[in-house]
């Protein structure tokens, strides 16, 4: 028996798959992540967007061209959100939720929609079946913050920790070659009073890379980047969400910080770590952005030097409270978002080009067209002629597709 579980989303859906692969593997089942032929199907689902949802919902019959026969279990935040729309789909045997997703592992032969209450604990999830050099380890879910703008906490639930103990035992066991700690909202990591910087003292010493996930500015402080200077192989990343450099946009998307904040905590991370990647989301044209509050953002990002920006259009959210608020233009966010990709483009060639000539260390992970590609442990894409099996020390040569060219240091 052949099962596939394939995720839409975010690094957190990712874990909880790589859990569900692991369950599947030891009940004996041969497993993908990928829409492969197979005798069941897991499919992990996302909300962050209406387009997020429309995907969801296309992989049902993604999933139905690929084995018209096979059972079909979808579970998730579009799931939570609509069950209906995929219990009624041809092929679809059982929906489920956002919560208890380990209990899917004991419910392959059910029917029906069995979305379960909010959880106000941790799920512990079976060991992660790790596919790649760079592992997510989940150590936190739910959130706590409601940005107007995101549905996902109506989703996800409350935030809630995974146990410091348990959390350490997987980074410091964990195969890869890198571990990434992550959550829906990892900043308010807090197990029994530990906090991040608490976790970090507690993998220190561990033999992989350590990388943190995405953090919110409150969480950026001298105690989180001593902790972090303590690791004996950390990835000095830090990505922020700012989403907006103007104070009033902010105000209106519910972020609890200002621009100077923002700015403060990213002079702090450069103190502690100068060569550092600074990496962030920014959202263009929220239903209140001015071309001043757009200028704004412009300017916060050339202050700050972001190595790379994530930048997208603001998209509607049925049930979210920016939802009530007039839309812009489309054309007013189109020539918005292109402004701002030009800008990010040219920071991202200037942080990246700081490095030629300088040794840099790449987490391999994959090969194609000859190279070996992968991070380097400041979030640069690198390129290595030749195959790469390990963590290894390169030279950059020269910018290259979207990264950097490297030889493996003699």
């Amino acid at each position: 028996m052949k099962a596939v579980v394939f995720t839409l989303g975010c690094k957190v859906n990712g874990c909880e798959s790589a859990s569900l692969l692991r369950g599947l593997e030891e009940r004996g089942f041969e497993v993908s992540d990928e829409l492969v032929p197979a005798d069941l199907y897991i499919l992990n689902t996302c909300a962050v967007t209406a387009e997020a949802e429309k995907k969801s919902r296309q992989a049902v019959a993604r999933i139905r061209a690929a084995a018209p026969d096979a059972r079909i279990i979808v579970c998730g935040c579009a799931a939570e959100r609509l069950p209906a729309q995929f219990a009624g789909k041809e092929g679809v045997h059982l929906v489920t939720g956002t919560m208890h997703k380990g209990a899917i592992l004991r419910m392959l032969d059910e029917e029906g929609v069995r979305v379960a209450p909010a959880e106000t604990a941790f799920e512990e999830l079976p060991s992660p079946r790790f596919l790649q050099t760079r592992a997510f380890v989940k150590v936190q879910d739910g959130c706590n913050n409601f940005c107007s703008y995101c549905i996902i906490p109506y989703l996800r639930g409350r935030s809630r920790s995974r146990a410091l103990e348990s959390a350490a035992a997987e980074i410091l066991s964990c195969p890869a070659e890198e571990a990434v700690l992550t959550g829906i909202d990892l900043s308010s990591y807090n197990s029994e009073g530990r906090d991040l910087a608490d976790l970090l003292r507690a993998v220190k010493g561990a033999d992989l890379r350590i990388r943190l996930g995405s953090l919110e500015t409150h969480a950026v402080t001298e105690r989180l980047l001593s902790a972090a200077k303590e690791v004996k192989h950390f990835a000095p990343h830090f990505h922020l969400s700012l989403q907006s450099g103007s104070d009033a946009v902010l105000r209106s998307m519910n972020r609890k910080y200002t621009r100077a904040a923002f700015a403060e905590k990213a002079a702090l991370v450069r103190a502690a770590f100068p060569q550092a990647a600074l990496t962030t989301d920014i959202i263009v044209g929220f239903p209140t952005e001015t071309e001043q509050d757009f200028a704004d953002t412009l300017a916060l990002a050339e202050e700050v030097r972001f190595s790379q920006i994530h930048c997208f259009a603001y998209s509607r959210r049925a049930g979210t409270a920016a939802a009530k608020l007039p839309d812009l233009p489309p054309q007013v966010k189109k020539e918005r978002l292109g402004r701002l990709m030009e800008l990010g483009g040219r920071l991202r060639g200037e942080y990246e080009g700081g490095f030629l000539g300088k040794t840099l260390e790449l987490v391999p992970e994959e090969e194609r067209g000859g190279f070996t590609e992968g991070y380097s442990e400041n979030y640069i894409r690198l390129y290595v002629r030749g195959s790469v099996k390990k963590r290894t020390r390169v030279r950059a040569l020269e910018r290259y597709k979207d990264g950097l060219l490297c030889a493996p240091e003699e």
